[in-house]
């Protein structure tokens, strides 16, 4: 993306800003309730139109970018909830993220009609094997509503996941996860660098942190650093972004880079 700009009712949500994901690459986007975060990754997925700026996907520019396209695209999103299909089984409702692998359509797998016989096998050995490497394959047949929360997150980033997407956009996966599960999806997210870019956003620091290999970080719609974990931890532009401006910036970048889980810190 570059030099993206985007006003709702005169008030500016984005300001000119630039972020490139490159390939194999964990790039963080990060910043203080209001900075943009959403309103950018709302762009990046075609929910929100940029009103200047551009979008670029393997050197072609996406002109009037749509969340139906992305698939086709080779980019898989999760949102900041589950976003799962109640009246739908796990293995279902992740079976609809592996629709773009499908030659008869999806509607037609799904429902195994004659035609699409092999592509309702062909997608379910891809939904099953999703969950399996997620650790929820015991789940397929259960629906959504009766699984605990951290279960639905699962199987929402199996949906995510089950398309091999090249590009995949991450928003907040680790709100309502206990502590030992978030350092499980750290793990996770570090693997999937060898097979897909991955763009972060996210508001616990320890997460960011310890998996991105880049970082952005946006503050009233501006972009005010960007560069490695280490010198967007160094840099007092964001220790003031999240701190404020009377801070002892040596002190309170060491508090950010250690992930204090204090509510000052948590203002993301």
């Amino acid at each position: 993306m570059t030099d993206v700009s985007v006003a709702f009712g005169g008030v500016t949500a984005l300001s000119e800003v630039s972020l490139v994901v490159e390939p194999g690459q964990v790039h963080g986007l990060i910043g203080p309730n209001g900075a943009g975060k959403t309103t950018l990754f709302n762009v990046a997925c075609g929910i929100v139109r940029a009103d200047s700026g551009s979008i670029t996907w393997r050197d072609r520019q996406l002109r009037r970018l749509r969340p139906d396209q992305l698939a086709r695209l080779g980019i898989a999103r999760t949102l900041q909830g589950v976003g799962l299909f109640a009246g739908l089984t796990v293995l279902e409702n992740v079976m609809i993220g592996a629709h773009r692998h499908a030659r008869a359509g999806f509607a037609s797998a799904l429902f195994a009609l004659p035609r699409s016989d092999k592509d309702e096998r062909e997608l379910r050995t891809r939904a099953t094997a999703a969950l399996a490497d997620l650790g929820a394959e015991h789940y397929a047949d259960r629906y959504p509503g009766s699984l605990p929360y951290p279960v639905q997150k699962r199987v929402a980033l199996a949906r995510a996941l089950v398309s091999s997407p090249d590009l995949l956009l991450l928003d907040e996966p680790a709100s309502g996860l206990a502590e030992d599960e978030m350092r499980e999806l750290g793990e996770l997210i570090r693997t999937l660098s060898g097979r897909m870019s991955v763009l972060l956003v996210e508001h616990h620091m320890d997460l960011v942190m310890s998996v991105c290999d880049r970082v952005t970080v946006l503050d009233s719609g501006r972009l005010i650093a960007s560069g490695t974990t280490e010198e967007v931890q160094a840099d007092p532009a964001v220790t003031a972004a999240y701190l404020g401006e009377d801070v002892d910036v040596a002190h309170d970048a060491a508090e950010l880079h250690s992930g204090d889980h204090s509510e000052r810190a948590h203002r993301a």
